[in-house]
């Protein structure tokens, strides 16, 4: 029945799920480019479409009533910005405790234009010894879904570059947010 109702409400707003989620038990997967609250509403669908063993994470504020239930059934994660934690440690020993999980992240971080990609969802994919699976939101074709998988080699300097290039053709529902595919180098 959710099925169905995830079918009606994508052909009502008009776009398409497109590709197969990686037939893995377990993966980090990127949600880009994350430019609108809609990029949640594709992914949810995308997740429900394939019945998809995700955990998602988004900011705390997010999880308040009426939401923070149904939020936290959909697989979210809340995540307190205000504490400086290790999520790379948590998100690893989350995949480590599951057999089968998929942990979605947005390496933006934010639905705002940013500079740089925040670098954790490619060292918890290292860490972890999963692949990184690419999704993405193409307001231009009104099309989500699922791309290739990349596997961290430990050199993110070049796993960036072809990430970066999957992506370059892709975007997003507001492109003015939409920054550059990359991560800061270490200082």
């Amino acid at each position: 029945m959710l099925k169905l109702f995830v079918k009606s409400f994508l052909f009502v707003i008009g776009w398409r799920a497109e590709g197969k989620p990686p037939d893995l038990p377990k993966y980090v997967m990127i949600g880009v480019p994350h430019t609108s609250n809609w990029d949640f509403l594709l992914m949810l669908s995308y997740m429900i479409l394939h019945d998809m063993p995700m955990r998602w994470m988004a900011k705390a504020s997010v999880f308040r009533w009426p939401f923070n239930g149904f939020f936290r059934r959909c697989g979210g994660v809340p995540i307190d910005r205000s504490q400086r934690k290790n999520m790379v440690e948590q998100m690893i020993a989350l995949l480590a405790s599951h057999d089968r999980v998929v942990v979605c992240v947005q390496p933006e971080g934010t639905r705002k234009y940013t500079e740089y990609w925040k670098s954790g969802f490619y060292y918890v994919a290292l860490g972890a010894g999963v692949p990184i699976a690419l999704t993405y939101m193409d307001a231009s074709r009104k099309a989500f879904g699922m791309g290739p998988t990349v596997y961290p080699s430990g050199d993110i300097r070049k796993d960036m570059e072809v990430i970066a290039e999957f992506y370059r053709p892709i975007v997003g529902i507001r492109p003015r947010n939409q920054g550059p595919v990359r991560v800061k180098e270490a200082q």
